[in-house]
């Protein structure tokens, strides 16, 4: 085996995935706290609009924020991947790339923020009042996007190196920084939709804060000075260009499929919109929940491709699936059980109350059917395979605009959520027929002679 980085023998497996994957889960399930406490405290402010503004707004941020997702995946794989061969001079030279696009990317979005609020919003559609209460979260919030998205980097080199405890602590930071800001703004200082857009955006800069201080202490040590052309080289370049590529457009499907629910749930009046944002939120924790089992999978699948061993691949892709279906048992039965009760803490309104509760069986489905797609997508970018993660996505999507324009017409908004799960569905069916190829292309290393 190459590289010095020891693989968990086979029947230390469960620990160690579960060693990586509890913190990990732990970490992601905070960061849907952010959208929550927005979503909580705009749904005590008065109306549905205001709900809805603060999830359109939301939205758009999705798009954003997490269409640049490939700064955080992409740097996983390729961190995971230089850790498992022992490669610290490219492990350091991966995050000085990916921070490098972080804020190249983050610049450009500051300087077209106007029209790209303005264009985003009045695509998604929505009542005006939805909509100027979402153009004022956003304006406030956008002014972090360069911040925002050099986290991902942060967050993908520390999952990439397996320190998971850091990035636990550095997901807790941001969200209790969140708290803090959203109760000051908002209830102190009176500032309303702004102070909660405001409020996401002090959390995420000083995030950012908290991770460089991660970095500087984290990173190799003792190693040459890192060059510019060491960070510029094409071949390096070329890679991490088409690998996020990939990602990019596979997000841009995923995020397109939301987008396109939330245009047809907007269509259905206001209490619908709100109360779709309101199952969302079920659909968001459960996500993030089971892609900590994904997370670590990228991980251990990253190094086992880097120390060239095969038998770690299977391994950690057998036991983390385990876990996962494990996981999505867990969610679906406490939605059944106490989904009221959640949807009776996001909001005071008795309409959307009514119309969430409603549709509530398919959010608790929901974990049943996306589990295979979840983590499948951490395997296949674990093996830095994003060309096939892309084109999955891309067919997901075709069948989840297909399916809701035939069932949203007779079935409403039952017709929408039907397709929303075939579309979660589809994304671990395509995937499948695909994995025996990464653990065919493991070469174990060749012998050294003594």
């Amino acid at each position: 085996m190459s590289g010095d980085v020891p693989l968990p023998a086979q029947r230390g497996w469960h620990r160690r995935v579960l060693t990586l994957a509890f913190p990990i889960v732990l970490a992601n399930l905070t960061q849907p706290i952010l959208g929550a406490v927005d979503t909580a405290v705009a749904g005590h402010l008065g109306s549905a609009a205001d709900l809805g503004g603060v999830a359109l707004g939301g939205l758009f941020f999705n798009f954003v924020f997490w269409g640049f997702g490939f700064l955080r995946m992409g740097t996983t794989g390729l961190v995971a991947q230089a850790f498992g061969a022992g490669d610290r001079i490219g492990l350091r030279a991966n995050v000085a790339r990916a921070l490098l696009l972080a804020f190249a990317i983050g610049a450009v979005i500051l300087l077209m923020q106007a029209p790209l609020i303005r264009h985003a919003l009045a695509l998604i559609g929505a009542s005006g009042e939805v909509q100027r209460n979402a153009q004022t979260y956003c304006e406030a919030r956008i002014g972090a996007a360069p911040f925002s998205l050099a986290n991902y980097v942060v967050l993908g080199y520390l999952l990439g190196t397996q320190r998971v405890r850091l990035a636990l602590a550095a997901q807790v930071f941001v969200n209790v920084a969140n708290v803090i800001a959203v109760l000051l703004y908002v209830y102190g200082l009176g500032w309303g939709i702004a102070g909660i857009g405001t409020a996401t955006a002090t959390a995420d800069t000083l995030g950012f804060v908290f991770g460089a201080v991660v970095l500087r202490y984290q990173l190799p040590r003792g190693l040459p000075r890192l060059r510019l052309d060491r960070v510029l080289e094409p071949a390096a370049l070329g890679r991490l260009v088409a690998i996020n590529r990939d990602i990019f457009l596979r997000t841009m499907c995923l995020l397109g499929s939301f987008g396109w629910f939330a245009h047809i749930g907007a269509k259905q009046g206001d209490a619908i919109l709100a109360a779709n944002a309101l199952l969302l939120n079920f659909q968001t924790f459960m996500a993030y929940g089971l892609d900590g089992f994904a997370h670590a999978a990228e991980a251990l699948v990253g190094a086992a491709i880097g120390a060239r061993d095969r038998n770690a691949f299977h391994q950690a892709v057998k036991v983390n699936l385990f876990w996962s279906v494990l996981g999505a048992l867990a969610f679906s039965a406490i939605y059944w059980v106490a989904g009221s009760w959640i949807i009776e803490q996001l909001t005071n309104q008795a309409d959307v109350r009514t119309a969430a509760e409603r549709f509530l069986p398919w959010a608790a489905l929901s974990p049943l059917v996306s589990v295979w797609g979840f983590l499948l997508d951490g395997v296949f970018i674990g093996a830095t395979r994003t060309r096939e993660l892309m084109r999955s996505m891309a067919i997901s999507l075709a069948v989840f605009l297909v399916t809701s324009w035939a069932l949203v017409g007779t079935f409403g908004n039952h017709g929408l959520w039907t397709a929303l799960l075939i579309f979660m569905g589809v994304r671990g069916l395509t995937l499948s027929p695909l994995l025996p190829r990464i653990a065919g292309a493991i070469r174990p290393a060749t012998a050294q002679p003594q």
